[in-house]
């Protein structure tokens, strides 16, 4: 198989159902989620095994939750999607289950710490764009809308993760210091 068409010289590409501009909010969409899902790679590779084998794990099967969303932002008529409410609702769980690792937090985070944790704010920084592409395009356009509440959630669990990766390190966040307590401690 060659991995060059030439379908593409022109200036569109194929998605599910038709054709469209390269330039398309909808390829803007699912391009930046594939954007997002090689930082969660760069993330993944920067943890080592034996430490953070649940976060990689957590991190391959939301890689795949990933293309998932990308499927369902290609597919230009509404079918049957790829993304449900329950890939939300297990994110959830995890983030609960992470901040157990946590110090209460009080304050805001600056991006930063361990090398994981690094990794995991830019992933988390490209997710937050991702999902404003995915409310651009559905302004627009029809899609499953499970596809924004699961970025939104997203990161969050990256946020979480990221902290935790910083804990397990033994590394403090780092306190965002010109700005006083924005966080009512947990209950």
């Amino acid at each position: 198989m060659k991995i060059y068409t030439r379908t593409g010289d022109q200036g569109e590409t194929g998605v599910i159902g038709g054709r469209v501009p390269k330039n398309s909010v909808r390829v803007e969409a699912y391009g930046t989620v594939d954007e997002l899902n090689s930082f969660i790679g760069l993330a993944v590779s920067s943890m080592a095994e034996d430490r953070y084998s649940d976060m990689r794990a957590d991190l391959l099967e939301i890689q795949h939750e990933l293309f998932d969303c990308g499927a369902d932002l290609a597919t230009l008529h509404a079918r049957s999607y790829k993304v449900e409410a329950s890939m939300t609702d297990r994110l959830e769980a995890a983030i609960d289950r992470y901040e157990k690792e946590t110090s209460a937090l009080s304050h805001f985070v600056l991006p930063g710490g361990s090398a994981a944790a690094a990794h995991l704010h830019i992933s988390r920084t490209v997710c937050r764009r991702a999902e404003r592409r995915v409310v651009e395009l559905a302004l627009q356009e029809e899609i499953n809308i499970e596809v924004r509440t699961y970025l939104n959630r997203l990161s969050d669990f990256l946020f979480m993760l990221a902290r935790a990766a910083n804990a397990r390190e033994g590394v403090e966040d780092i306190h965002y210091v010109r700005g006083g307590q924005v966080f009512r401690t947990r209950s």
